[in-house]
């Protein structure tokens, strides 16, 4: 796969990865944990300490508002459960927090901070290549062999509600593939890429993982999940990085839970869809 975005030079220093992992860490707090207080404690300690590495620095880019930024959407994303539910309310709410998880630091890093840090690389690197097109069958057949696996024998598929009906498999769907596109939007062009300005492109790759599968985790991923969302979490970052392109992320992210979906429907009515899957 060509590079379509220059990595960043980005030197490892002690303080600006104290202050991303503390920052990072609130994530687990927050949705592996479910304990705000310790979340709360996580993020004042990672802003103080990011305040604490701008101090004599002349760099163009400030960790503390960097930071402050990831963290506005993380309280956002924390003030709601986010078990899986398909009633209206649970989807408005969804809605409503998740999208100003990601409005709230695009506007202020936009017209409060003046800056473009959060940008939204729809087409990005041009045209795919060859490998991108065959990495998209990829994703569809290691889905098919692993999640079913996955979601049956562990029983986490009964973290999501049962969808018996039409109308509750229709919202299913919509949840699944707008959840999974707000994950690129967030984690990926808002949490990554603020973490580049200030860490080693792996380095804000590792960090950035942590606060996806934490997320990953409370919506219902879990028992042995994140065997599987870590290096989901790493890779759709890594592909970012190398094709640039928001649409490229999102539609391997949709492949995936289109087969997440798919599961989810088979697990909860057994004999549905017969033949699609192996388990």
């Amino acid at each position: 796969m060509p590079a379509a975005q220059t990595t960043s030079r980005i030197p490892l220093r002690a303080r600006p990865l104290a202050a991303s992992l503390l920052v990072a860490l609130a994530a687990p707090a927050f949705f592996v944990l479910l304990a705000p207080w310790l979340g709360w404690s996580m993020l004042a300690a990672g802003l103080v300490t990011a305040w604490w590495a701008d101090r004599g620095q002349s760099r163009d880019t400030s960790l503390l508002r960097d930071l402050s930024l990831i963290s506005a959407g993380m309280l956002i994303v924390s003030a709601i459960p986010l078990a899986a539910e398909l009633d209206n309310t649970a989807m408005v709410r969804f809605t409503i927090a998740l999208g100003a998880a990601v409005a709230v630091p695009y506007l202020v890093s936009r017209f409060v901070y003046r800056d473009r840090a959060i940008r939204f690389p729809w087409r990005g690197g041009g045209r795919w290549t060859r490998f991108q097109w065959v990495w998209l069958v990829a994703v569809l057949v290691l889905g098919w062999l692993i999640l079913p696996f996955y979601f049956i024998s562990s029983g986490v598929y009964q973290n999501w509600p049962v969808v018996d009906t039409p109308d509750l498999i229709a919202r299913l769907f919509i949840g699944v593939g707008a959840v999974g596109i707000w994950d690129e939007l967030f984690f990926i062009c808002t949490v990554f890429a603020l973490l580049r300005r200030h860490l080693p492109d792996l380095t804000a790759n590792l960090v950035q993982a942590i606060v996806f599968v934490s997320f990953l985790w409370e919506l219902g991923y879990r028992s042995w999940g994140p065997v599987l969302t870590v290096p989901f979490a790493l890779l759709q970052g890594y592909i970012f990085l190398r094709t640039r392109s928001l649409a490229y992320v999102v539609t391997v992210h949709l492949l995936f839970d289109a087969v997440v979906f798919g599961v989810l429907v088979h697990a909860h009515n057994p004999g549905l869809v017969d033949g699609l899957f192996l388990l």
